[in-house]
């Protein structure tokens, strides 16, 4: 009886006793692997080759000290470091690092360490060095990324011991060798991204695959994958995202693929995949995107190509297809891109495609459809692009191209377009690129085209335009690149092309124009590429080259230039083919006659120089609109009578101007530093060319004129010449307002 009770007494005591020994052994075990697991992460952070500011916070000593601590600041949980989290027993389950800018390798970390890790995350950081195979000792991990770093070698394989894992992403690494055939066994597997890497090997994409019955994205793109594509994927019903372009996959495109009914997301581009696209695609109908481009695919489109109503993207561009495009595929309502470029499809282009209300871009480049343009196009609202070079699409260019407002690039070239270009272009704001060359395009330039600020590119070449060019198309301000060539356009280069400060290449080749190249050509600053030949320009070229640095190749050949060419960069590599087939260049150039320099009197004689000087009523609008004569007189000592007449027919020679000729003398001879050789623009027989920008804003072109010993026989007749010069007026004939002469 006694021993019942003392029993009774002692059992809750032992049971309570026994009770605290469990907490406290569950304690110290718990105590223990945070501790083994603070200490593998310090041992990692010690073999990084830098003091990361992001891992301040991985340390035992805490900045609390307490006198009743029995730790002395000392912490050993990790609980609370930057990029950890642990469960409720304190041991590490996520490690978080992403974009922590760490360096090194994962050598030493001790992945033994974590046995309850769920979730190791090291994108974006630049740890290099091989993935070590200890990594399959993390047999609960879920989420492994480790993606935007260097790491190399192959990819060990015991990854596929990680059989709870869910997300495997190894992108943008140096990853080399086969996918391991052990990737196969990891059926919880969800999304699989092995992308941007250098992935080869037999078998590349191992057939196990076809195991991961429960993949929903599968991303292989950008390696060096090469054989066909496993009949095995066919198993993959759940995937949604297949992305296994830019490999070296041939062969045919397997007709398992219609199996995975809840593939939205297809690429198959750039590879060498070769046969017909399989009908069985037309039975995805959950498909939003399908790109094929960039192989060697041949035979018609499928018929159900968008049978399902949800194709936005299609791009089958850089292959061998024929034949019509399929009418699902025309009246596809839900498409927003479409590429069919550099095929040999066929069929007439009104019936290409219908109203596709969605439709953004369409490029029909480099195929065979022929027909007239139709003025539906007119409906797509949302178009934005519109490619059909290299057909033979023939007629007009409807005017309804005008209405589209959003409207950024259309490519009509190399067809036989004929008629005007319409005017409602000008209404197209949004227009960035404009290519209509190689048609059979008349009539003028419009100017309506002038209002387009924001026109970057406009290539009007090898047509049949006549007209001038217009003055407006100087407001283009944003143009890069101007190609008018091979047309038939006359009259003078409009000045106005000269604020187009952006134009890097400009082409007026094989044309009419005449007139002088324009001085502010020089306004040009970013011109690279200028091509003037075979025109009937006349006059000098500008000194206006050298002040264009920028200006690497030009071509004047077959005009009627003549003088001396400039000292710019783009003259100094000249050859003589770019400056062939004009009447009078001279140069250092190999082909060309040297220019004769003006020689100063040997002997003290008698010789006269003439400055010409044009003055610009309108500045930069009308550049050669007066000209005035200064005679400068170098004379030997004569007798004090000779002199003292001399003086006084100088002060005449002065007189017969509008200005004052001996303060003009001396303006001249200060903007232009004494004729320095730099505004020097052509030499003559006769004389020099320079070109001086007076105080006065005024741009004046002087000629300075050789020995002229005759000059003291001929001094009344040369006056009366002059004299009657300045008294013309023809519209053909430069006003002589005036010449002055100097001793």
């Amino acid at each position: 009886m006694a021993s019942s009770t003392i029993q009774k007494m002692v059992s809750p005591v032992s049971m309570l006793m026994i009770l605290v020994m469990l907490i406290c052994s569950d304690h110290h075990v718990s105590s223990y692997s945070s501790n083994e697991e603070a200490q593998a992460l310090l041992k990692w952070k010690a073999s990084l080759l830098e003091n990361h500011s992001s891992l301040l916070s991985w340390s035992l000593y805490t900045n609390n000290f307490t006198n009743s601590s029995t730790d002395l600041g000392m912490d050993t949980s990790p609980c609370k470091w930057y990029g950890i989290s642990c469960n409720q027993a304190g041991s590490v389950i996520k490690i978080n690092l992403r974009e922590s800018g760490l360096r090194g390798t994962l050598q030493s970390f001790f992945f033994s360490s974590f046995p309850n890790l769920v979730c190791f995350d090291i994108y974006i950081n630049k740890l290099s060095g091989p993935i070590p195979p200890q990594i399959g000792s993390l047999s609960k991990l879920k989420h492994l990324d480790m993606s935007t770093n260097h790491f190399s070698g192959r990819i060990p394989w015991e990854i596929g011991l990680l059989t709870n894992l869910g997300d495997l992403y190894l992108v943008k690494n140096q990853l080399n060798g086969s996918i391991p055939q052990e990737i196969g066994q990891l059926k919880s597997l969800r999304h699989l991204s092995l992308f941007s890497n250098k992935l080869e090997g037999v078998s590349p994409i191992p057939i196990s695959f076809g195991n991961l019955t429960g993949l929903e994205e599968l991303y292989l793109f950008a390696n060096q994958l090469s054989d066909p594509i496993p009949r095995e994927i066919r198993n993959l019903r759940a995937l949604v995202y297949l992305e296994i372009s830019q490999n070296l996959l041939n062969g045919s495109i397997p007709s398992s693929l219609g199996n995975l009914i809840n593939l939205k997301y297809l690429y198959l581009r750039d590879n060498k995949l070769s046969g017909s696209i399989p009908w069985e695609i037309g039975k995805l109908h959950e498909l939003v995107e399908l790109e094929m481009d960039t192989n060697q695919l041949s035979g018609f489109l499928p018929e159900g190509i968008c049978q399902g109503g949800s194709l936005t993207y299609f791009t089958v561009s850089g292959n061998l297809l024929t034949g019509l495009i399929p009418e699902s595929l025309k009246m596809c309502q839900s498409l927003v891109r479409a590429r069919l470029e550099g095929n040999r499809l066929t069929g007439n282009i009104p019936e290409a495609f219908g109203v596709c209300p969605n439709l953004y871009v369409i490029n029909l480049s480099d195929n065979q459809f022929y027909g007239e343009l139709s003025e539906n196009w007119g409906t797509c609202h949302r178009l934005q692009r519109l490619d059909i070079p290299g057909n033979n699409i023939t007629g007009s260019i409807p005017a309804e191209f005008g209405i589209l407002t959003q409207l950024t690039v259309l490519n009509l070239s190399s067809n036989r377009l004929v008629g005007e270009i319409p005017k409602k272009f000008g209404s197209v704001s949004s227009l960035w690129q404009l290519i209509l060359n190689d048609n059979q395009l008349s009539g003028d330039i419009p100017p309506q085209l002038g209002p387009l600020s924001g026109l970057g590119d406009l290539d009007l070449s090898r047509n049949r335009l006549n007209g001038s060019i217009p003055e407006d198309l100087g407001n283009c301000l944003d143009l890069n690149h101007l190609n008018l060539s091979n047309n038939r356009l006359n009259d003078r280069i409009p000045i106005q092309m000269g604020k187009l400060n952006h134009l890097s290449d400009l082409d007026l080749s094989h044309n009419l124009l005449s007139g002088e190249i324009p001085p502010q050509i020089d306004g040009l600053l970013s011109l690279e590429m200028l091509n003037l030949s075979h025109n009937n320009l006349a006059g000098f070229i500008p000194t206006a080259f050298v002040f264009m640095p920028g200006l690497l190749q030009i071509d004047v050949s077959y005009n009627d230039l003549q003088g001396s060419i400039p000292n710019g960069k783009a003259f100094q590599n000249a050859t003589i083919e770019v400056l062939e087939g004009n009447k009078g260049l001279c140069g250092s150039v190999e082909g060309l006659q040297p220019c004769k320099n003006p020689s100063p009197a040997a002997n003290g004689t008698d010789h006269m120089a003439v400055f010409v000087i044009a003055f610009s009523v309108f500045r930069a609008i009308v550049l050669l609109s007066a000209l005035i004569a200064i005679f400068l007189i170098s004379r030997g000592r004569r007798n004090a009578k000779s002199k003292k007449a001399d003086d006084v027919q100088t002060e005449n020679l002065f007189s017969i101007s509008t200005f004052d000729g001996r303060t003009t003398y001396e303006a001249i001879m200060e903007v232009t530093k004494n004729f320095d050789p730099i505004y020097c623009i052509g030499n003559g027989g006769h004389g020099s060319v320079y070109k001086a920008d007076l105080l006065s804003r005024d741009i004046v072109t002087v000629k300075k004129l050789h020995r002229f010993d005759t000059y003291v026989a001929n001094q009344k007749d040369f006056v009366n010449e002059i004299r009657v010069l300045t008294g013309i007026k023809h519209r053909n004939i430069v006003k002589l307002l005036g010449f002055c002469s100097h001793s």
